[in-house]
């Protein structure tokens, strides 16, 4: 199978057209064209259904974009490894989500480069659908995530749960009805957890689904929210945010998940992950 068709292939579902997939892949919409076919004729099925208003995949093109994904993922995963330079023996792929990198997945990263000098390194920032995803189609190695959604072939890690504090720029701050309110949004399980514990308290006026956004509000404007313990601490330490007393605590999971297949081949991986657990509390 050619692997041009198949990526070809790709570009058009992710692009939504023919015309669009030509543009992203910087050729022509006849060469666009001539690899669709060339792939449904190896394959002898009809895999988009072409419209004017754009593409839509047919039962075969369904079935055959799961496995599209993962060969690309494959393939790109073993160009990676094949072009590495002289003394680079192997490749870790990790995805972390954006919030967790200043923390685990920073910790992750530097033991990682600092204890494998024969490994390269590449990075990735997703949110928690896109790990799942890469995670899945082989794109990445490993994943640090909220979620803890893992197939057959992969193993998940559940690391020290981060510790949910709430912060506010004054010393003394009331713990509901604080006009200055600004709520941070963790995730479906803290928002069923914050609403039982502030049922009573209104609904805040601001609100933010990346907390180092919303701690980057406080430090300028003022007022108090929820934020991860390990990002305030260095803001606490010195006197710019203050944690409030007797506010209730929620904790969030954090995972690491890891491809069985690539890690077979890490024998510093479980020494690594014990490590991680047993000294990157929050």
């Amino acid at each position: 199978m050619n692997m041009t068709a198949l990526q070809t292939f790709l570009a058009i579902v992710d692009s939504g057209s023919l015309v669009r997939a030509s543009q992203k892949m910087n050729v022509t919409q006849s060469t666009v064209t001539s690899r669709l076919k060339s792939l449904e004729d190896e394959l002898g099925q009809v895999l988009l259904n072409r419209q004017k208003s754009g593409t839509t995949l047919t039962p075969a093109g369904v079935k055959l974009l799961r496995y599209a994904r993962v060969m690309a993922g494959l393939w790109r995963q073993a160009q990676y490894e094949t072009s590495l330079p002289a003394g680079l023996e192997a490749v870790c792929t990790f995805g972390c989500d954006s919030t967790l990198w200043h923390g685990p997945g920073k910790a992750f990263f530097n033991a990682v480069r600092s204890g494998n000098p024969e490994m390269a390194l590449s990075v990735h920032r997703g949110t928690g659908r896109d790990l799942q995803a890469w995670l899945a189609e082989g794109a990445v190695d490993v994943i640090l995530t909220y979620e803890a959604v893992s197939g057959g072939s992969q193993t998940i890690h559940p690391l020290p749960a981060e510790r949910l504090v709430l912060y506010s720029n004054r010393p003394v701050t009331p713990i509901k009805s604080d006009p200055y309110y600004v709520f941070v949004d963790h995730g479906a399980d803290y928002r069923r957890r914050h609403g039982e514990s502030y049922h009573d308290a209104g609904i805040a006026r601001i609100n933010f689904d990346c907390p180092s956004w919303a701690m980057d509000f406080l430090l300028e404007n003022g007022g108090s929210a929820y934020l991860p313990q390990y990002m305030a601490a260095p803001h606490v330490a010195r006197g710019a945010l203050h944690v409030v007393p007797d506010a209730p605590v929620f904790r969030r999971k954090r995972n690491l998940i890891v491809n069985d297949s690539a890690a077979r081949n890490w024998a510093w991986f479980e020494p690594l992950m014990e490590k991680l657990k047993a000294t990157h509390p929050d």
